[in-house]
This record gives structure tokens, C-alpha cells and sequence, in this order.
């Protein structure tokens, strides 16, 4: 497939805000519970809140930019009964609404008790809306990713591993930047954060693994044969026909070279899951934000061309007819 720079940008942005906010609400959660050394610092839920949503919202533009006519985005929520799609598009703006919320409950120190339970500590409306934008935000990583797992033709997406790996991939990258954030507003929980982000980095790098080994191993189920109903043995197509490039042949074909797809592989690899695993574990053993940062931009580039190798991979059975030139 062609991977759109507007999509690559929306689903890195979107995944990046979605698991800083997941950050945020995990540290919340566990300070109900008092599983934390101390009370989180107010500003690192404002910042960490402010980012996220910037994200999203910056997500969310990127999104506009792939519609032929964006003036007409709203009526794709019609279809949310079958469209995965339609589901993103009604789920998205409902998480960045809750997102606001909780950021400006704590910036304006309104958080009023929600719930006193005997012999349990009050909950108060911030947990309440942190818990429901979880489980928004994990509504919003699975809408995403169902719009490519759920295309059967295109046997590399068509994996449940396609939807693990979005949730982990955006929850590991929001994970890293909330180390960072904390290391300069709260370094007591510099530590709290980064063991968050090198496990759900290191579980990642294992499920994205697993998904690349799976699509080496796929044979396709389109071949000449079955497109002709011809079962020789040996068939040769000529010519696409067609003299100059197609909608068919810029959509569906990303245009890289083989060579190119080899070597991105262990580029990626590196750049989102060892590089910042190492730099995150560095920069809590030395107490240095200098090397947290840097974690946060090389895993971000890393996944960008993560984005674009999983869009260029998925290889649509027209191009077995598309790619063959006279």
C-alpha cells in the first residue's frame, strides 16, 4: 500500500497523545490506591494532560490533509454501525473532550469527591473522568487499528497482533515521554514511569517482532493462476496495460524497492524499541534528562518509519497485476 504522510502523522501523534494521557491516569490510579512513594506533583498532570491533548488535536489535523474534501468529514460518522472508521471518528473527538477535562480539573483545582466508600479512600471526579478516558482511549487504539485489521485481503494487517501492536506501541511511546516529563516536574516518579515505559517498550518490541516473523512467513493467496482461472504451472504477464501510471499503481503500490524495505526493518526496530530502552534505563540510573529526552525523539522518529514500513508492507493482491510493466 502508499503510505500517507497524513496518516503516518495521525496514528503516531494520536498513539503518542493516547498513551501520555494512559500515563497520567495510571499514576492517578495507583495514588488512590497509595502504591506510590509520594502524591504526583499537580503540574505534571496539567503539563502531561496539556501535551496529550495538543497531540490528539495535532493527530487530528494531520487526519484532514488524506480527505478529498474535508468539509464533508462529519457525515463519515454515519456509518458506525459497520465502519470501524465511523467509529474512530465518533470515538476521537470524545477522548480529546475528556482529555480537556481531566487536564482542567486539575489545573483549576476543582476536584470535588465523587464517591466516599467506608474504609476507602474518596474518589474524587478526577479518577472518575481518568478512568473513563481509559477506557475511551483503549476504545480509540482498537477503532484504529480494526480499520486495517479487519481487511481480509490484505493478509499482512488481517492479525490480531495489528491491534496489540497499536495499543503497545502508543502506550510504550506515551510511557517514555511521561518519564521525561516527570524527570524534570516530579523525579520522585521518574522511576514509577520508566519502569512502566521499558516494560511496555520491551512487549512491544516483542509483539511487533512477532508480527514480522508472521508476515515473512505468508504466501499470498492471489496468484496469475487465480486471477485467470488457469492452473499451469507458468504463466507470464507482459504488460499491465497500461502505458503510464494509474490511480491503481499510486494507491496500492508504495514504489520502494526491496532493498529499501530490508534495511528499514532493523532501522525501526532499533530506533523505537533498544535505543530508547537503553536511554530510559540510563537516564533513571544517572538521573539525566538529557538522556530521557533524547529517548522521547528517537523513539518518536523510530516510529514514523514504523508507520510507514507497516502501511508499505501490506501488499494488495491488485499489484499483482498493477506492478508488471510492458
Amino acid at each position: 500500500m502508499h503510505p500517507a504522510f497524513s496518516v503516518i502523522f495521525l496514528t503516531v501523534l494520536a498513539g503518542l497523545g493516547q498513551g501520555l494521557f494512559l500515563a497520567m491516569t495510571t499514576a492517578e490510579i495507583y495514588d488512590f490506591f497509595e502504591l506510590l512513594p509520594v502524591d504526583p506533583a499537580p503540574i505534571l498532570y496539567i503539563v502531561g494532560s496539556a501535551l496529550s491533548f495538543l497531540l490528539l488535536i495535532g493527530g487530528l489535523i494531520a487526519s484532514f490533509f488524506h480527505l478529498g474534501r474535508p468539509e464533508r468529514a462529519w457525515r463519515a460518522a454515519a456509518m458506525w454501525r459497520t465502519s470501524w472508521l465511523s467509529r474512530e471518528v465518533i470515538i476521537m473527538p470524545a477522548v480529546i473532550g475528556l482529555v480537556f477535562i481531566y487536564g482542567a480539573i486539575h489545573y483549576f483545582d476543582w476536584n470535588p469527591v465523587f464517591l466516599i466508600r467506608e474504609g476507602a479512600p474518596p474518589v474524587r471526579l478526577s479518577l472518575v473522568v481518568g478512568v473513563v478516558g481509559t477506557v475511551f482511549s483503549f476504545g480509540l487504539f482498537v477503532c484504529t487499528a480494526m480499520i486495517y485489521a479487519c481487511l481480509k485481503f490484505l493478509q499482512e494487517w488481517h492479525s490480531p497482533l495489528t491491534v496489540l501492536n497499536y495499543i503497545l506501541l502508543g502506550g510504550a511511546s506515551g510511557f517514555v515521554l511521561a518519564t521525561a516529563l516527570a524527570a524534570y516536574f516530579d523525579p520522585a516518579l521518574t522511576t514509577f514511569y520508566g519502569g512502566w515505559a521499558i516494560v511496555l517498550t520491551v512487549i512491544a518490541f516483542i509483539t511487533r517482532g512477532a508480527s514480522l516473523i508472521r508476515n515473512a512467513r505468508l504466501r499470498p493467496k492471489s496468484t496469475p493462476q487465480t486471477a485467470i482461472g488457469v492452473h499451469h504451472d507458468r504463466i507470464v504477464q507482459r504488460s499491465m496495460g497500461a502505458l503510464g501510471g494509474t490511480f491503481n499503481t499510486r494507491e496500492f503500490f508504495h514504489g520502494a524497492g526491496a532493498r529499501l524495505m530490508t534495511s528499514l526493518r532493523p532501522i525501526f526496530l532499533t530506533a523505537v524499541f533498544v535505543v530508547p530502552v537503553i536511554l530510559t534505563a540510563a537516564g533513571i540510573f544517572f538521573y539525566s534528562l538529557p538522556l530521557l529526552v533524547a529517548a522521547v525523539a528517537v523513539q518518536v522518529l523510530g516510529l514514523l518509519v514504523e508507520r510507514w514500513y507497516f502501511f508499505a508492507e501490506a501488499n494488495h493482491p491488485q499489484n499483482i497485476y498493477y506492478r508488471t510493466l510492458g
